[in-house]
């Protein structure tokens, strides 16, 4: 399949997940900015995808990695972060998003499997918690799970960064 044909608008994608579900496939669901690509990325998204059949990544677009990370962020553009995503084997959708979380596409998606790296809580585990995992609450409602993954040591995107701009 051609990368671009695992990039969806939610509308569109919402067709292909009612599929999945009449096929009884277990949907994970995921999010994040994936700005510069590294192993710990790699390494997060396949243990995303053994939690279940068809694993979605949330991406956010560039507009909200702004906002999110500041000005100088994206490094990389969002087609060419979704499409590297695509590029995944193991990725079965991305789904780009405009806002600054993921919870109207976590509403939508309902996903069986909601997936962060463990630098997140969940909200019912710490509410004071400063990063807590956005849907979480929704998710369990609906009778899902939510999962934490331990992150792979030394890789992160801003560490990465500082090391380029030092070199």
């Amino acid at each position: 399949m051609p990368t671009k044909d695992k990039i969806y608008s939610l509308p569109s994608f919402l067709e292909v997940l009612a599929d999945w579900r009449a096929n009884q496939q277990k949907v994970v669901f995921t999010n994040g900015c994936f700005d510069l690509i590294h192993i710990g990325h790699v390494d997060y998204l396949e243990k995303a995808k053994a939690l279940g059949n068809k694993l979605i990544v949330g991406v956010n677009s560039d507009d909200s990695v702004s906002r999110f990370k500041g000005p100088s962020r994206p490094i990389v553009n969002e087609e060419s972060r979704y499409r590297v995503l695509a590029a995944m084997e193991f990725i079965d959708a991305i789904v780009p998003f405009n806002e600054d979380t993921p919870l109207c596409l976590i509403e939508q998606v309902s996903p069986d499997v909601l997936v962060k790296g463990n630098d997140y809580l969940s909200e019912e585990t710490n509410p004071n918690a400063p990063r807590y995992i956005v849907g979480s609450d929704i998710v369990r409602e609906k009778g899902g799970r939510v999962d934490t993954i331990e992150l792979t040591e030394g890789f992160s995107t801003s560490a990465l960064i500082e090391r380029i701009k030092n070199a």
